[in-house]
């Protein structure tokens, strides 16, 4: 799950991290207001949406008078802002940040992550950072520096001091950020968080380190433990289909492509995703359908594919074994064909328990489908139909 910027703002700086002032508007007269009551004389008007690249799409501004915050407000609020993370649709904003405008000497990277390869948390900083970061990654990623931690021992102190220093910070300010490293991953930890990203850290003349912008997410798994920022979803910055595929428990991310998915088990389903891709094709989806899930479950999520109007074939790719039996997911495809008609080609692959009924079931629903023999068979009868239906 994904947090607005000012919602991530106000978590870390109850771990001891300093952050701007400021306060959200969701008009124009409130952003005026906002930067009246915060008082100085310049503000940064920042939109409110669930996507990076902000800054080089027109996102942020800075004012230095009521009359331009006013201004900033009323450009941004209602706009569909674009940006390399949000595909051309862009995102409505509906909220803007006003905090006040800091002067800096140096912008820095800092962000904790899982590290995958190691299965630890792992802090990533870089002496420069900014909107070119990414840039900087793929050119230069020598100058990206991880420190992985120790879970038995916690974060070094030691460790990182090395790395304030490998940071070109010293003194007063590699002290700074050290207890900025340590707050850092308390917070990752404790929140259960996925990415914490602060991107510019900026530094001022006196050695302080402020968190310009933070981008966080959180493990959707964990977020009962945390009911507090359970809450700060803003269902608004969720794609509809998404949310309802979470009512009915399906594991569901909606893509780009044309080709829909459904898959049970999330690492079968990224691996059908990679032949799609390894074939040509695009997929529609990320449908991951939970091991206990009930026909009727089944039936929802199949429906959630015949109803994507960018779909112009299905796969499904199914394994059965324990509680989810292939008959079942069959039957399920079958009640949401029945109830919206099948206009696209269909292909499964089905394996393992009661695989044979799951097919005398789609036959004898007269369900128009084509079976097989494997997943790599699959993904190619996907990409095909696809490619006859573009001919």
């Amino acid at each position: 799950m994904n947090i607005h910027e000012y919602q991530a703002k106000a978590l870390l700086s109850d771990y001891g991290i300093a952050v701007p002032r400021g306060t959200v508007a969701r008009s124009a007269a409130e952003a005026e207001a906002a930067a009246r009551s915060l008082g100085g004389s310049a503000w940064a008007i920042k939109a409110q949406i669930h996507a990076g690249g902000r800054g080089k799409a027109g996102g942020v501004k800075l004012a230095e008078s009521l009359d331009q915050v006013n201004g900033a407000a009323a450009e941004l609020l209602g706009r569909r802002l674009v940006t390399y993370q949000t595909g051309a649709e862009g995102k409505q904003v509906k909220q803007v940040y006003v905090e006040e405008a800091c002067r800096i000497e140096r912008e820095l990277y800092m962000a904790a992550l899982v590290d995958r390869s190691r299965g630890r948390v792992a802090l990533i900083a870089a002496a420069e950072g900014g909107e070119d970061i990414e840039q900087m990654a793929a050119t230069a990623p020598d100058k990206i520096l991880r420190l992985v931690v120790d879970p038995q021992s916690g974060l070094a102190e030691a460790e990182a001091a090395d790395l304030a220093a490998k940071l070109d910070l010293g003194g007063a300010q590699a002290e700074a950020a050290v207890a900025l490293m340590a707050a850092l991953y308390d917070a990752f930890v404790e929140c259960d968080a996925s990415l914490i990203e602060i991107n510019p850290l900026g530094l001022t003349a006196d050695g302080r380190l402020i968190a310009l912008d933070v981008k966080m997410s959180f493990d959707g798994n964990a977020l009962f433990r945390h009911p507090i920022i359970s809450n700060m979803r803003d269902e608004d910055e969720v794609d509809p289909s998404e949310l309802e595929a979470a009512r009915y428990e399906i594991n569901y991310v909606k893509l780009d492509g044309d080709i829909g998915c459904m898959v049970n088990g999330a690492g079968l389903a990224l691996a059908t995703l990679d032949l799609i891709k390894d074939r040509g094709g695009n997929p529609a989806d990320f449908m991951d359908i939970r091991p206990a899930a009930s026909r009727e479950q089944v039936a929802k999520g199949f429906t959630m594919l015949l109803r994507n109007p960018k779909v112009k074939a299905i796969l499904v790719n199914v394994y059965g074994g324990g509680i989810l039996r292939c008959d079942t997911i069959g039957e399920g495809i079958a009640m949401a064909v029945a109830r919206e008609g099948l206009k696209v080609p269909l292909i499964l692959r089905a394996a393992g328990t009661n695989m044979e009924i799951c097919k005398k079931t789609l036959r004898a629903q007269a369900v128009p489908v084509t079976f097989a023999r494997d997943m790599a068979e699959a993904a190619e009868l996907a990409v095909r139909a696809v490619k006859r239906q573009a001919a």
